[in-house]
């Protein structure tokens, strides 16, 4: 790791609000069943913070600047299930500050499951104030009209971006893949390839820069859950670029990750059958609970990946798990069926 990279990663203001390091558990009951390359999870859904997930690694960066710039309270922005928005709420009640979740109805359902049940119910119960909008453009009005009203006030209000996903944000999943390189360097790991979800892109852009700093030598397959192809990887190229300005590093090689929005569907939140399977598989072979938004559809990507055979079966695999079970309770009809 160079060193710029390394002085500007311990000057940012950060406040630990996880368990780390997250475990690197290996999946040897479906590498019975499956054969192919050994699967490990890298178990993010266990940072510990209202039932974990991956924006704790960058709440700990933006919510360390938004206690440094003396503010009071936080404004971001998500779907009505949003993971980032639970996660921030449980950060904000554990560090003292007002939450307002901007909450956008981007998948098409109305049912009391949905609307009612999962992240939204866990968000109410940590103290939340929620605001439900139809679309982005009434998300950004009502962004608008709390940060004025704050403003007039007298009081500090920190805006996060959708999924947490800026340079600030990206450097969680840069500190995290450092975390990541020692864990598979203790382990004696000979690592080919991590395949991580993704949707606004900020933890796929902390893992492909970050492995590029430790050395990890390792593909990045990046699973689309929320846009297309052309639109996560330019967000993604956009990203690796800011925070790779900002650490004062090279850009990492394009050629060492790769974006496929095979396992999208009929888009985001529209569970697919490959993902419902991949949930269920994992289950009832490891006893890990995946997400039909986020990792079901990423981790039914790798095992295409394993059945097309285009993973070394002799090398290694990490799957990031990105966490999201709360959203099992919200589509629990899928399942029943």
């Amino acid at each position: 790791m160079s060193e710029a990279a390394r002085n500007f990663l311990a000057a940012q203001p950060r406040v630990i609000l996880g368990h780390w390091p997250t475990p690197l558990q290996p999946c040897d009951r479906l590498r019975e069943q499956l054969g192919g390359p050994r699967i490990w999870l890298k178990r993010d859904d266990c940072s510990g913070l209202a039932i974990g997930g991956n924006k704790t690694r960058k709440l700990e960066f933006l919510l360390g600047k938004a206690l440094a710039e003396g503010c009071d309270g936080v404004i971001t922005f998500g779907a009505l299930q949003s993971n980032h928005a639970r996660q921030t709420a449980a950060a904000c009640a554990k560090l003292g500050l007002s939450c307002d979740l901007i909450l956008t109805r981007a998948v098409p359902r109305s049912d009391e499951f949905y609307t009612g049940s999962g992240n939204v119910l866990l968000d109410r119960l940590l103290g939340a104030h929620l605001h439900i909008v139809e679309d982005s453009d009434a998300a950004f009005e009502k962004f608008a009209e709390l940060y004025e009203a704050g403003q007039g006030s007298g009081r500090q209000l920190f805006g996060i971006v959708p999924g947490g996903s800026d340079s600030t944000g990206v450097l969680g999943y840069v500190q995290g893949s450092l975390e990541l390189a020692e864990q598979v360097e203790s382990a004696g790991l000979d690592l080919s390839t991590i395949v991580v979800a993704a949707s606004t892109a900020g933890t796929a852009a902390g893992i492909v820069l970050g492995a590029e700093i430790a050395n990890l030598n390792a593909q990045v397959r990046v699973a689309c859950v929320y846009e297309p192809a052309s639109v996560t990887g330019a967000e993604l190229d956009s990203l690796v670029a800011a925070t790779a300005a900002d650490l004062g590093c090279a850009i990492a090689d394009p050629s060492t990750w790769s974006v496929s929005d095979a396992p999208l569907g009929e888009g985001y939140g529209i569970p697919t059958q490959a993902g419902q399977a991949a949930i269920e598989l994992l289950a009832t072979t490891e006893g890990v609970l995946l997400d039909p938004v986020y990792t079901g559809k990423a981790f039914g990507y790798l095992l295409d990946l394993i059945a097309q055979g285009q993973l070394d079966e002799q090398r290694d695999v990490v799957f990031v798990h990105t966490g999201g079970s709360p959203g099992l309770f919200a589509y629990g009809p899928i399942f029943a069926e």
